[in-house]
């Protein structure tokens, strides 16, 4: 006789997962969320009175092989982190703030500590954020993953005002590029980083260029920009914005402005975090795939009239921001 636990799924395991998940999730509820965890579906009330016209926007993302780091090491309290981070800057690129999250693991093997504290970094970033996760999946598939390993998976939906929506239809030549830096890779690159640091450097190792271990800089959080962008969004114009992501800042900022327009990148406006100058120079990584694979210090990009650009600056410097100029729209 063969049972499903001698199969390698332990639904008894996973039902008390799910027990410890309704606690974490309850920590991000507002009045919206009608229904705990654990019911097929979630209920948010869409009751918006400060709304003439609401139009939802939604996201899916997941954060790559930098969860290879989090394996590595055994850390695994900031991947969930990055993944709502992430999602909450793809929708604010369209002026939407966040409403709920939902969430999916899947695993080889189900070891509850490290899905709980997956799912606790998820919990924080959404506190963080303003919105409440409310839903998810978890999956335990033997034969699928390795035992030790996982993956995730987050959808985020965001409301916005129909006539409020940034979607690039402003943007015209002459107009600036504001950047806002990243901390790091943020979620992208990452298979090209392992490739190249793994090959030179242990993971635990302290690397000076980097004033820190290499496992530290690889986990550092994806940054959200969702703060300092909703206070921008409330007193100026802002013509577009891009996340930085996989693509690059050329790739991902192409994708908010008219096909006919350029973008000009003066690419020495800034000095590039210490990580891409070590890959670039351990790896001999050519300066096009640099571009293509990295945000190279950019994390946030906005579009803005050439007039607004040093209000902007000065604004995003009273949030505590380190904004700079970094090109502009052409012909």
């Amino acid at each position: 006789m063969k049972t499903y636990k001698d199969a390698g799924v332990d639904i008894e395991t996973a039902d008390k997962l799910v027990e410890k998940i309704k606690k974490i999730a309850k920590t991000t509820f507002n009045q919206r969320v009608l229904t705990d965890i654990g019911l097929f579906g979630a209920f948010y009330d869409i009751k918006f009175d400060k709304f003439k016209h609401p139009v939802l926007v939604s996201s899916v993302d997941g954060v790559g092989t930098k969860l290879k780091i989090a394996f590595m090491t055994n850390r695994h309290d900031t991947v969930g982190q990055d993944l709502v981070n992430h999602c909450v800057n793809d929708i604010l690129v369209c002026g939407a703030e966040p409403l709920f999250f939902l969430d999916y693991f899947a695993t080889g093997k189900l070891i509850p500590e490290v899905a709980e504290k997956v799912i606790s970094g998820m919990a924080k970033a959404c506190e963080e954020n303003g919105c409440s996760l409310i839903g998810g999946e978890t999956a335990e598939m033997p034969g699928f993953y390795t035992e030790a390993e996982y993956d995730i998976a987050g959808m985020i939906v965001g409301i916005v005002e129909k006539e409020k929506i940034i979607k690039g239809d402003n943007v015209k030549p002459g107009d600036i590029l504001v950047a806002l830096p990243s901390n790091g890779l943020h979620t992208n690159g990452y298979s090209l980083a392992r490739a190249v640091l793994l090959e030179k450097f242990k993971i635990d190792e302290f690397i000076p260029e980097l004033n820190s271990t290499l496992a530290d800089e690889l986990l550092k959080i994806h940054r959200s920009y969702l703060k300092p962008i909703s206070k921008l969004i409330e007193k100026f114009d802002l013509h577009a914005m891009s996340h930085v992501t996989g693509g690059g800042i050329i790739g991902n900022t192409k994708r908010v402005i008219p096909e006919n327009f350029k973008i000009k990148i003066d690419w020495n406006a800034w000095e590039r975090p210490a990580i891409f100058k070590l890959i670039q120079e351990i790896g001999k990584v050519p300066e096009e795939d640099m571009r293509r694979t990295f945000n190279l210090g950019v994390g946030f990009i906005l579009i803005v009239d050439k007039k607004d650009a040093d209000g902007i600056l000065k604004e995003l410097k009273s949030l505590g921001e380190n904004p700079f100029i970094i090109g502009e729209i052409s012909n």
